[in-house]
């Protein structure tokens, strides 16, 4: 882990503070430059911060939606279901690349390959858009 500064660290808090405040509403990024006087360097920084942080205190993520801007997930069944979809996507990415890529790679004019190929793309768009914040 890299040793953070002091002053990204003072960002991070003064970020989460501002989304404690309007929790469980959220900010977006212009409110959220305004509320805690910082440039969006700063803010961006302060995030990234906040997110390791988080990970490691074991404190709801930060996640953004269109809709809400950032904001903390408070919900453990919706935390569950991410991770368990993000699982089950990172499955079939490997099916993809592991199993049918190098048989295409081998008979690149296969008709059952090639369609196997696009039922699992479809598959995986499915599960990555599952996996992606509520908008």
């Amino acid at each position: 882990m890299a040793k953070r500064s002091p002053a990204t660290e003072r960002r991070a808090d003064l970020i989460r503070t501002a989304l404690f405040e309007v929790a469980p509403a959220g900010m977006v990024l212009t409110r959220l430059m305004g509320s805690c006087k910082l440039i969006r360097w700063q803010i961006r920084r302060g995030l990234a911060t906040l997110r390791d942080l988080c990970a490691e205190r074991s404190w709801p993520p930060v996640l953004w939606t269109r809709d809400l801007g950032y904001h903390f997930c408070a919900s453990e069944a919706e935390l569950e279901e991410r991770a368990w979809l993000s699982e089950k996507l990172t499955q079939f990415r490997r099916m993809i690349t592991g199993t049918i890529g190098p048989h295409l790679a081998l008979f690149p004019k296969s008709t059952w390959a090639g369609y196997l190929s696009d039922q699992m793309k479809a598959i995986e768009s499915n599960l990555a858009m599952a996996a992606r914040p509520p908008r």
